[in-house]
């Protein structure tokens, strides 16, 4: 199975430091176009006109905001875009559309430094092995003959890479290391490979 691996672009809760989470539909910043647009430019080089490839998307506003822009650089129609509720991000719970300065003021640090990743599972919300279960099940439905590309979240994404390549132990999932928004990687036969680094955020600020 081959898999190119996508982390959507900046959007305004990105800019404005907000949780964002899997049901937040919030548009893409100036910024995140042009970020779109240069992921576009990278996987337009790397396949020969007329590849034939599926294209995954997470159901989420951003998602779909990006993938437009990326589909229209390989001469794809969007409505050849499949779409999954397995690839939102991480559900936030009550956090979302909060500012994280907010949640750590009355809460304290919700980060492990290490890992870059939530150190509690947000409140009424998910935690990583809900987020590899349901992205196991994604796997397993897939034809692993098909090429695809999958544009996602940086959670979402940390969790498949790993499950996919290997990562760091944590709360009992393997855990890939964080990379900024607009970067894309290629998976196979559990190699990692960056084909574009994003000029997005990385980290918790991304979700």
């Amino acid at each position: 199975m081959i898999l190119y691996l996508a982390r959507h672009a900046e959007t305004v809760y990105n800019a404005g430091a907000r949780m964002q989470g899997n049901m937040a539909h919030t548009p893409l910043t100036r910024t995140g176009i042009a970020q779109a647009e240069a992921m576009g430019v990278a996987i337009a080089a790397h396949f020969a006109p007329g590849d034939d490839i599926d294209i995954w998307a997470s159901p989420a506003g951003r998602t779909l905001q990006t993938v437009a822009i990326v589909a229209e650089h390989l001469g794809r129609d969007f409505f050849d875009v499949r779409t999954d509720p397995r690839l939102l991000e991480i559900d936030v719970g009550r956090w979302e559309g909060r500012r994280y300065a907010d949640i750590v003021a009355e809460r304290g640090p919700i980060i492990c430094p290490d890992a870059r990743a939530f150190n509690v599972q947000p409140p009424e919300g998910e935690y990583y092995p809900a987020i590899a279960a349901r992205l196991q099940a994604w796997l397993a439905d897939l034809d692993p003959a098909r090429v695809a590309l999958v544009i996602s979240h940086g959670i979402t994404l940390r969790v498949l890479r790993g499950l996919l390549a290997g990562g760091r132990a944590f709360e009992g999932v393997k855990l890939a290391d964080d990379a900024p928004q607009g970067t894309v990687f290629r998976v196979e036969d559990g190699v990692t490979t960056a084909l574009h680094i994003g000029a997005g955020h990385s980290g918790a600020r991304g979700v």
